[in-house]
Parts: C-alpha cells; structure tokens; sequence
C-alpha cells in the first residue's frame, strides 16, 4: 500500500523522481488506471493542472518571490497544484519511457552551450541574438531552437517560451 512519506524523507533526504515515478506506477496500479494513462491523456491532464496553476496567479500581477503576502491556505493550495503538475509530468515521462532526470540534465547542459554567461548574463535575450545570430548547431530542434526559445530565457533557469514567428 502507497504511503505519503517515504523512509528518505524521514530521515530529511529529499524525493527522488524515481520514487515519484514508482509511487505514481503503484497508485495507478492499484486502481487499475493504467488503462487510461497513454501519453495524450496524461499530456491532456498535465496542460488542465497547469491551467488551475495559472489560475492562482491570474490577475495578481508580479508576485515577489517567497509569496510574503500570501496566506498559508493559499500557499498549501499553491503547493497543491504544483504538486498536480510535478506528478502528472513524472507519470508521462514514465509512460513514454523517458528519465526525466537525466533528460533535464542534459537539457541544462545543452542551454548552458546556448546560453554562456559571458554573453547572456543579466539578458533575457534570445539565444541567436546573443551570439548573432548564430544557431547553436548541437542544440538539436530545427534551427536549435529545441529548448523552446523565442522570448528570451525569462528569468527562469534555462527555460524559455517558443514563438515560432521569429
């Protein structure tokens, strides 16, 4: 039977996204749910949960970092959907046969290559007006642009939104 917190935890070691994924297999398991977890429903879920998540922020404007001036209620529920978005993500990346931790590794390092700190620190700028407009030919995707660029790097650890239209 599946538990809430694991012997790691405990003992003050972090989760691992293995014991996400395993937790996340057992769960759907025991409720004979496999059946329904192909890639398109839980991407279909996944895209609903962020849609809740949006829905916190919606109309708040910038929000400083910490959540200061939120309650704990709206902090736990915060958590909540984070935590919808986290387990949907793991559950995918299990089903499609993907390590998503190693996958995020080598995501950084590949926008590392895109992104050096010479020339992009303290810039949200796109990758190709960084470096002139050079492609990043080991970034893989067409022109690169495999890490979803387009609207710079957004303040967010190599994670960029796409725009096609560039």
């Amino acid at each position: 039977m599946m538990t809430g917190v694991s012997e790691r935890e405990e003992e003050g070691f972090g989760v691992t996204l293995e014991e996400l994924q395993m937790k996340m297999a057992e769960f759907a398991r025991e409720r004979d749910w496999d059946q329904f977890h192909s890639p398109r429903n839980l991407l279909l879920a996944l895209v609903g949960e962020v849609g809740e998540l949006s829905e916190i922020f919606q109309w708040r404007g910038e929000v400083p970092r910490g959540l200061p001036d939120w309650k704990d209620e709206e902090k736990q529920h915060l958590g909540e959907e984070l935590s919808d978005v986290l387990l949907y993500l793991v559950r995918l990346s299990d089903i499609c046969g993907i390590d998503l931790g190693k996958a995020a590794l080598r995501k950084l390092d590949l926008n590392a290559i895109k992104y050096p700190v010479k020339l992009s620190k303290g810039s949200s700028k796109k990758y190709s007006q960084i470096n002139n407009g050079d492609d990043c030919d080991t970034c893989g995707g067409s022109n690169g642009d495999s890490d979803g660029g387009g609207g710079g790097n957004g303040g967010a650890v190599g994670i960029n939104n796409k725009d096609k239209r560039q």
